[in-house]
């Protein structure tokens, strides 16, 4: 694709994350755009998944064009007006996390039990054997060890998110009937559920109080509170919470891939769920 070129001038930056900035459009309230920090093939990669999500009528933004500023390249996405993302909603009103979380549990559930044309989406299997290969903090024996997990999971050609966390789930709002849809597709692919659930353990559970604060909008109780409702959502009301746990904490530690691709950095807090399972 050849991005359009516009004026940043256009825009006001609203917000920022691990791997880009969010901007709305000065004029045209329809508009907003996320323009990446680094790695064009990325935008490509993010627009072309979030067309197909699209098209299958998962609830997503509608994704438009590839755009850059002449130095950075980002997509533009119809704007949704009045939207707050779960973690968002839960750091405002932390009064509320169980209704919020539960709502986010079934929006999961929903997500999870889709069947994908699996010609039209990556593996997720295959997608974290390249991130393991690429990682550089992980020895050449946790590795083994780590790729023979990855290849003993089970195999479905259900989606999954990919980058599954309360952020990447936002939710428009009225007449008290709340509409949520998923961002964030870079990650969008194919697999055993778990992998994304993984993720979800992780950002509740496993940061420390400032980074859950800056990057999530709450505070680490709040955040557990997420999941221990979340948990009971997702899972049901008969499930062994104990045995799910044991599965839940390795599949958080494999999500270690996504992070450290990002942060460029080794995350020993989110490792310490494979000591002793994985390696």
């Amino acid at each position: 694709m050849k991005p359009t070129l516009i004026d940043l001038n256009d825009y006001i930056r609203v917000g920022e994350g691990a791997n880009g900035a969010s901007y709305n459009h000065k004029e045209d309230p329809n508009i907003m755009l996320k323009l990446y920090f680094r790695n064009p093939e990325a935008a490509e990669l993010e627009l072309a998944l979030a067309q197909k999500v699209y098209k299958m009528g998962i609830p997503t933004p509608e994704p438009g064009d590839l755009v850059t500023d002449g130095k950075q390249v980002g997509i533009r996405f119809r704007r949704m007006e009045g939207k707050r993302s779960y973690s968002r909603a839960c750091g405002d009103e932390p009064e509320r996390v169980e209704e919020y979380a539960r709502e986010f549990a079934r929006l999961c559930k929903k997500l999870h039990a889709i069947h994908v044309d699996t010609t039209q989406f990556e593996n997720v299997k295959d997608r974290l054997y390249r991130l393991l290969e690429a990682n550089p903090f992980f020895t050449a024996e946790q590795k083994e060890k780590i790729h023979a997990f990855i290849a003993a999971a089970p195999d479905c050609d259900t989606a999954i998110h990919g980058d599954l966390q309360f952020s990447n789930a936002i939710f428009t709002e009225k007449d008290g009937v709340r509409t949520p849809y998923f961002i964030d597709l870079g990650d969008f692919c194919y697999g055993y559920p778990m992998f994304d659930v993984g993720m979800v353990y992780l950002c509740c559970c496993l940061n420390d109080e400032e980074w859950t604060s800056t990057v999530f909008h709450m505070s680490n109780k709040t955040a557990a509170e997420f999941w221990d409702a979340f948990a009971s959502e997702y899972f049901g009301p008969d499930a062994n919470m104990e045995e799910v746990m044991k599965e839940v904490r390795i599949y958080a530690g494999l999500k270690t891939l996504i992070v450290e691709r990002d942060t460029q950095c080794a995350m020993p807090q989110f490792r310490k769920m494979l000591e002793g399972t994985i390696y």
